[in-house]
């Protein structure tokens, strides 16, 4: 579901000049977009499509550097998402998650596993206690979709040949007295499917 700031007018501010004051906010490393309270200016005419895209005045931005300056930026209050600088707050449009996991790598086994994932603009988070992993179901079509916390509030999509790999990889646990199939990380278990429910 798309999260839009509702009953805001769509303001059109510089790219370019969103871009510089990221890239200024962001030279010592990650901008502290935690920190920064500054005015609401509207909604700008960006959307984070599903599979990752960004897009900008409905065009998908081509350049991976800018993708990635924009994703710096980018903080979830409530149920709406922004791109936050020192002085301007900006509501865009998320389609579903603001991140895909295109990618993950495996260390270790069983409880000792730790897996670190990769998503579209080059963020890497160990899923763990505070890299929660979750599965929601389609209530029409039972289809999960897995998601991985990367960074406060921000979430990623795990994209389906990743999902794959890691059902390769999953075991059975019990929680709550129930036998669950799901996945070790930092010694945390996410449970997925009831074992009962497995083919």
């Amino acid at each position: 579901m798309a999260k839009r700031m509702s009953g805001q007018n769509i303001v059109n501010p510089s790219a370019e000049n969103l871009a510089s004051a990221a890239k200024a906010a962001g030279k010592k490393g990650p901008p502290p977009v935690h920190l920064w309270n500054p005015p609401f200016c509207g909604d700008l005419d960006m959307r984070i499509a599903r599979d990752g895209t960004w897009f900008y005045l409905g065009t998908p931005i081509g350049r991976k550097e800018l993708v990635r300056l924009f994703s710096s930026i980018l903080r979830k209050d409530g149920d709406d998402y922004f791109l936050v600088t020192p002085v301007e707050k900006i509501g865009i449009t998320v389609d579903d998650a603001p991140f895909v996991a295109v990618d993950f790598e495996v260390a270790g086994q069983a409880e000792a596993q730790v897996l670190t994932f990769e998503t579209q603009v080059g963020d890497h988070a160990a899923a763990g206690p505070d890299h929660p992993i979750r599965v929601e179901r389609d209530p029409k079509t039972g289809e999960p979709s897995p998601y991985v916390l990367i960074r406060a509030n921000l979430e990623a999509l795990i994209d389906r040949k990743s999902f794959y790999r890691l059902v390769d990889i999953g075991s059975v646990a019990p929680v709550d007295g129930e036998d669950w199939f799901g996945l070790w990380s930092s010694g945390a278990f996410f449970a997925v499917i009831p074992a009962a429910q497995l083919p």
